[in-house]
């Protein structure tokens, strides 16, 4: 089994009901770690060391959050300015999470469409995420393709929170193809069913 850390970054989580059903999925999971940022982080004071045990614990570390203007919410940026510092993810010396895999769930208020050259927003979703992907490549952790709900502004959250559950048992118990995950550029609650097999 996998050890995983399941990050969770919602300034606005009073009033979310899509990444909220995601975390109250996440709380019935057995055998995860699960971290409400901004519940314990209040006033962005993180706790640099305690985090990176918390990093050094884990095998699979996954981020869960809406799109914020294309990035993450600003403490989870926080979080990984601070955390993934020199010479403990990067750098000279800087080892600390080869080999580790960093993962992102979030959601999306724009439909699917909206993501590509012929969409409003121009790009697709996984443009906009480079800077996490080049993190885990310059931190020597495998970038997982992102689990991914478009149109979350309107979407029913059942399917989507039950696609989650499926989605970290598998990471879990080591039950995620990573060669076939590896073929698509977003996951979704429709093509989880489709990674779960023998690790690659």
């Amino acid at each position: 089994m996998a050890r995983l850390l399941h990050i969770f970054a919602h300034p606005g989580r009073a009033s979310s009901r899509i990444n909220m059903a995601l975390w109250r999925t996440a709380q019935v999971v057995d055998g995860i770690s699960s971290l409400d940022l901004y519940a314990r982080y209040p006033r962005y004071d993180i706790d640099i060391a305690a985090e990176q045990q918390r990093l050094l614990a884990h095998e699979v570390v996954l981020l869960q959050f809406p799109l914020f203007w294309y990035s993450a919410p600003a403490l989870l940026k926080e979080w990984i300015d601070l955390t993934f510092e020199h010479g403990f993810a990067y750098g000279h010396g800087g080892d600390r999470l080869k080999g580790k895999r960093l993962m992102l769930a979030l959601t999306a208020g724009g439909p699917e469409e909206a993501y590509g050259p012929q969409g409003y927003q121009h790009f697709d979703l996984r443009t906009f995420l480079t800077p996490f992907e080049q993190t885990a490549r310059l931190c020597q952790m495998s970038f997982l393709p992102p689990y991914v709900l478009f149109g979350a502004l309107t979407a029913e959250p059942a399917p989507h929170a039950q696609g989650f559950a499926r989605l970290l048992e598998a990471l879990r118990d080591d039950r995620f193809n990573g060669m076939r995950a590896a073929s698509l550029p977003v996951l979704t609650h429709d093509t989880v069913p489709l990674l779960e097999g023998d690790q690659e």
